[in-house]
């Protein structure tokens, strides 16, 4: 269950560590950022983030990815998707992005985050210094004929309500970091425009 505002403790103290962020950056030779993509499902998030999480592990790299799904079945498993509840997922899920990132971890977030809100709220949460968005802008047709787990056909038969893209908005990002439609380019071809993209996508340290 959520807990209110009014069950949290007022007697609480942040603790600092003795070890500071820059100090891990130093040590993993990179910049400790969140990569946030964002998209309807089928766009191809999970696939280009596990894809893009391998290539930086065999790089040296210390990186992670937080899954749409996975955390739905762990971290926020008591959510559903009315709005609150999908507020409140990216909330959680930006939190431990934000602690990853203090521990010189390199996330990458797989979410659909449908709107305009939702994605201001991940990046005031992760901070804008290391929130970088990705846009997977791959059009309704083409993530519903893929439909990998036979969503948009439960969505279209009434099975699966407030679903994005169907029957709930998906609002455009306004100013992402990268644009790319996975309809039209491979996922080697894509990552190797996100490689190309290191400095302002902030992969490696400078």
């Amino acid at each position: 269950m959520k807990t209110s505002s009014s069950n949290v403790s007022s007697n609480l103290h942040r603790v600092a560590s003795l070890v500071s962020t820059e100090e891990r950056e130093r040590k993993f030779g990179q910049r400790a950022v969140t990569i946030w993509f964002t998209g309807l499902s089928g766009a191809g998030k999970s696939t280009l983030a596990r894809e893009l999480e391998k290539k930086l592990f065999d790089e040296g790299k210390a990186v992670y990815v937080l899954d749409g799904d996975n955390v739905r079945q762990g971290l926020n498993k008591n959510l559903g998707f009315s709005p609150e509840d999908r507020s409140e997922n990216i909330r959680r899920v930006a939190e431990t992005a934000r602690l990853f990132n203090d521990a010189g971890i390199i996330v990458i977030c797989a979410f659909i985050t449908p709107l305009e809100e939702y994605r201001k709220l991940a990046k005031e949460v992760v901070g804008e210094e290391r929130y970088r968005e990705v846009y997977l802008s791959t059009p309704l047709e083409a993530c519903e004929e893929r439909d990998p787990n036979g969503l948009y056909k439960k969505a279209r038969s009434g099975e699966i309500p407030n679903f994005t893209g169907i029957s709930a908005p998906y609002e455009e990002p306004r100013n992402p970091h990268l644009k790319i439609d996975t309809s039209k380019e491979s996922i080697s071809n894509i990552l190797q425009e996100l490689q190309s993209s290191v400095d302002v996508l902030g992969f490696r340290k400078q």
